[in-house]
């Protein structure tokens, strides 16, 4: 039977939790020549080999760090199955889910990453040590840009690391290292649901190789990865859109295929059939009646699993060309394709309609109805205005495709200066290229030019089905729109040690100074229909165009200081940036660590910094946008019908005998427009955390760390969200002369009968108001032993690994502007906090490596959480749990098979029951109705597939 090579996939030294908050140790070849405190851990690393460590610029020997860093080896990517990195990364404790391949609507087909809550933009992302490519005006990286099968580890710093690598890292770093590759590998994985559905697959090949005499190296590598959709209409639980107060029930928008008309004049009377908020429905094509709750099920048209194709192509290399000096490259290139798909558009909004032009399409009495009230208005021009609401099923579903198309180039040349000390510099070009094309969409103009006798072509809207060819022709229009973002860095930096000296005969200081230069720039680009608001479909939007620079200059020093068998470390790093942005101009980070082992075995450390994120170029220069964010009108509320809100209503626009009245909103989503704010200044934050790690040395492999952090951010840039704006200036505030109030008081936003629409929409900017706090513990625990048996080998063992890495956020508070009420969200989830948020999080490992065959099952976990206001159907999502099983096997030493399972016992969100429209019975609590994000539930943070089974190969040659 073949054994294992040393740097095989799975090995009896492999860290099988492969998620680590404990610091990565450099590898030493004899126990006994181990400095205090060290621990085994890669095989390149040598005693003495000076190693860089995420979150510093100084090459050390002791390589554990002041600030703790969580690690996930490349083991955890092949044991879960996963190609994509969202799907190892979102299960991080510290991570709560960004945008993700279940993101459809809101979604924008990227993955991203949302370290500690805080925010996809506040979270540094780097490869190797530095910046990635971005993909849009708010300079956030898209995870699907990083080949997974390349990674070697991934590094997550809790806190502000500003001081050592600028802009942006105020919540924390993620850096991803990728591998070189020696000889020729090929792999491949394919993945599908046990329905059968939502299949996926991958292959990818790479070669690396040395030459001239090992003077030089290169990697080359490629990848293709394919992912099938899964409609919402695919699973129970989704298959209906539900909503509900008190009781759970079938739900949907007032938007019908079959029509709605509300008539909103002065008149007394609405005509027989017209409710008392002015409706009629069409039931059958021209002919209405009174309105009667009807709602239009939209779910199962929307993907719950986005599409995806990608190809990605890259290289590496360095060669020596004499001296110790040596130059290296990167390139990479990204192919990716993504798209979003929506039930048929909902036209809703005030359109004037010529009663002569479209009589033939309505009932002799029901448009006798229609002549009286417009008669009524007192002119002859027989035109008649109508606020309409027509789901234009005629034209099929919305699609949007995104395109990306990013290449990153980077060249730079490295070598000694003196025996202690070396340089580094290098230069990075990134740009990345969006297409984004939409069908469905409908063209305002020609919609009304169908209503009101202009076009030649009458349209019918009046009852389902009515739109003919010719109809949908005259008013659909196809939409696209384009962005660009490039990122240019410039780095030049010395580090090393002061020859040998050291305080009290310790090891030498350590020190890295340098200098960078950065620009960044974007372009949003929509097309004449997009940029005029003339596109109801997907979402408008005016061009955005800006970009800024920064030069900066940063240090860093490392001080050791041992004394018999305890030791301590110094640490400290500092930062200048000169922004070419007025109102950020010049701006100071840094920090400030100690590391003190006063017993083998025994690390206490601690570090506070405080960091800085520059606003992007989105915030900055945004073009005024389109949105239909969820939210509630407080005038459409019981609440409204007395005291100060009820006059706050009034005074916004609301007719004093609609009030309250839940006709007053349409839907469940309001619409908003978001633009940049070019006076915005950086955001600050301010981080600390101290722990202790624990290795004792009667309990062999054996390790466990504890550390808390604190991360403040003060001046953060918030667009509020709608739904938050609504409940602070109505509920909380109550002042139309506040900031507060502003967007709604400051200009017009309802129609004459009160109703916010899309000519209204509430105007929304980013502002430096907001402030953020969190805090907690994180807990990592990890034991690496033998089990005395073995089935496939002759030694009469097998390894055994444990690792849990878990979270205790104690505190999660949201203020929107200063002296409003912090919003807390540890514990909570709903419309202002967004994704749940537990208070307990972890995710844990146990595998068991018997010679060429490992078994594995990883264990995920989310406490209980509720919503942040209460008052809904489902006001509590249960701890929720789920049990991955992965088998690997060496066949022989260049071949390895997996197989497994994720959600091992089909846990999904229930799939509901209706005794007519009300839920009769559901068996768990993740099915949710109006305090959902998407799909009824939060499908980034609970599995809405089910279970998968994945199976994967790769050689080695």
């Amino acid at each position: 039977m073949s054994t294992f090579k040393k740097s095989a996939l799975f090995t009896g030294t492999v860290i099988a939790s492969a998620m680590l908050v404990t610091p990565v140790y450099a590898q030493v070849q004899d126990d006994e020549a181990r400095e205090p405190g060290l621990e085994a851990a890669p095989d390149d690393a040598i005693v003495g080999e000076p190693i860089v460590v995420t979150g510093s610029r100084i090459p050390q020997r002791n390589v554990d760090t002041a600030a703790p860093v969580a690690v996930v080896n490349q083991e955890e990517f092949q044991l879960s199955g996963t190609v994509n990195v969202e799907n190892v990364i979102n299960t991080l404790p510290q991570v709560v889910p960004g945008t993700t391949s279940f993101s459809n609507n809101p979604g924008n087909g990227s993955a991203t990453l949302n370290l500690r809550g805080l925010g996809a933009a506040r979270n540094l992302v780097l490869v190797n040590g530095r910046r990635w490519v971005f993909f849009d005006t708010a300079q956030i990286v898209d995870l699907n840009t990083i080949p997974s099968f390349l990674i070697e580890s991934v590094d997550v710093v809790t806190g502000g690391a500003s001081a050592v690598y600028g802009s942006d890292a105020i919540a924390g770093v993620t850096n991803f290292r990728l591998r070189d590759v020696q000889g020729a590998e090929l792999g491949g994985q394919y993945a599908v649901t046990e329905r059968g559905d939502g299949a996926s697959y991958e292959i990818h090949g790479a070669i690396g190789t040395s030459f001239d005499d090992g003077r030089g190296s290169a990697t080359v590598f490629g990848e293709y990865f394919n992912r099938d959709s899964v409609f919402q209409g695919d699973r129970a639980f989704s298959n209906f859109a539900l909503g509900g107060d008190p009781d759970l029930s079938q739900g949907g928008s007032s938007t019908l295929p079959s029509g709605v008309i509300r008539y909103f004049g002065d008149s007394d009377t609405t005509g027989t059939d017209f409710d008392a908020n002015g409706a009629v429905v069409f039931d059958t094509a021209g002919d209405f009646r009174t309105r009667q709750g009807d709602l239009y099920n939209y779910a199962p048209a929307n993907y719950l699993q986005i599409p995806q194709e990608r190809y990605l192509f890259g290289g590496y290399a360095d060669y020596e060309v004499g001296g110790g000096h040596g130059l290296y490259t990167e390139v990479t290139y990204v192919n990716n394709r993504v798209a979003q798909e929506l039930a048929a558009t909902p036209v809703t909004g005030d359109f004037d309609v010529d009663l002569s032009s479209i009589a033939d399409f309505l009932n002799p009495a029901d448009l006798a109805q229609l002549q009286a009230l417009e008669a009524q208005e007192g002119d002859d021009d027989d035109i008649i205005n109508l606020f309409l609401q027509r789901r234009t099923v005629e034209t099929g579903s919305r699609n949007s495709l995104d395109e990306r198309n990013a290449f990153r180039v980077l060249g730079g040349i490295t070598g000694p200066v003196t025996d202690t000390i070396s340089y580094d510099a290098y230069y990075s070009f990134a740009r990345t290229r969006n297409s984004n094309i939409q069908e469905g969409n409908i063209s305002a103009s020609l919609f009304q030019a169908g209503l009101d006798g202009t076009s030649d072509n009458p349209i019918n809207i009046f009852g389902p089905n009515t739109l003919t060819p010719e109809d949908v022709a005259d008013i659909s229009i196809l939409a696209q729109n384009s962005d660009v973002s490039t990122l240019e860095v410039v780095n030049a930096s010395l580090a090393g040690t002061f020859g040998d000296y050291g305080l009290f005969d310790s090891d030498p200081i350590g020190f890295a100074l340098g200098v960078e230069y950065r620009a960044v720039g974007s372009r949003f680009i929509p097309d004449t229909a997009l940029a005029s608001g003339d596109v109801i479909g997907f979402n408008a939007g005016q061009p955005t165009e800006g970009s800024y620079n920064v030069k900066e200059v940063f240090a860093e020093l490392n001080v050791p200081i041992e004394f018999g068998a305890s030791r301590l470390e110094l640490t400290g790093a500092g930062r200048y940036s000169d922004y070419s942005l007025e109102n950020v101009g010049g701006v100071w980070t840094y920090a400030g660590g100690v590391e003190f082992e006063p017993v083998r075995g025994v690390l206490l450390r601690g570090q506070y910094q405080r960091a800085i994120r520059a606003p992007n170029v989105g915030e900055l220069f945004g073009g005024a946008a389109l949105g239909f964010p969820a939210a509630t009108d407080p005038c459409a509320t019981s609440a409204a019908t007395s005291g100060t809100l009820r006059d706050l209503c009034i005074a916004n626009g609301v007719p004093a005998g609609s009030v309250g009245d839940p006709g007053l909103q349409l839907n469940t989503q309001i619409p908003a427009t978001f633009g940049g704010n070019p006076d915005l200044e950086e955001e600050t934050s301010t981080s600390y955390t101290f722990g202790v790690a624990l290795q004792p040395d009667f309990v062999p492999g054996f390790v466990i760390t504890a550390d808390y952090f604190n991360i403040e951010i003060e001046d953060a840039i918030s667009t509020i969200s709608l739904a938050q704006s609504l409940a602070l200036c109505f509920n909380d505030v109550q002042d139309t002369t506040s900031t507060a109030c502003q967007p709604f008081f400051a200009q017009p936003i309802r129609n004459s009968a009160g109703v916010i629409i899309v000519d209204t929409a509430v105007p929304l900017g980013g502002q430096n108001i907001a402030s953020f706090e969190t805090s907690g513990i994180d807990l990592e625990v990890s034991y690496d032993t033998t089990a005395p048996f073995s089935l496939f080998t002759d030694t009469g063992e097998s390894g055994l690994n444990f690792g849990f890495l878990g979270t205790w956020t104690e505190d999660y508070t949201f203020t929107a502007f200063p002296g409003s009420d912090p919003l807390q969200c540890a514990g909570f989830f709903g419309l202002r906090c967004g994704q749940p948020q537990p208070e307990f999080k972890w995710t844990s490992r146990a595998s068991l490596i018997d010679g060429p065959v490992t078994a594995s099952v990883r264990w995920r976990h989310l406490g209980e959480v509720d919503d942040e206001t209460g008052g809904f159907a489902v006001d509590t999502i249960d701890s929720y749990d789920l049990i991955d099983l992965t088998f690997a096997f060496e066949a022989t030493e260049e071949f390895t098979v997996t197989f497994g399972v994720n959600n091992l016992f089909d846990t999904l969100p229930c799939s509901p029951t209706f005794d007519g429209t009300v839920v009769a019975s559901c068996d768990n609590s993740l099915t949710l109705g109006d305090n959902q994000e998407q799909a009824n539930t939060y499908p980034s943070t609970y599995d809405v597939l089910g279970r998968r089974f994945f199976v994967s190969a790769n050689f080695n040659f």
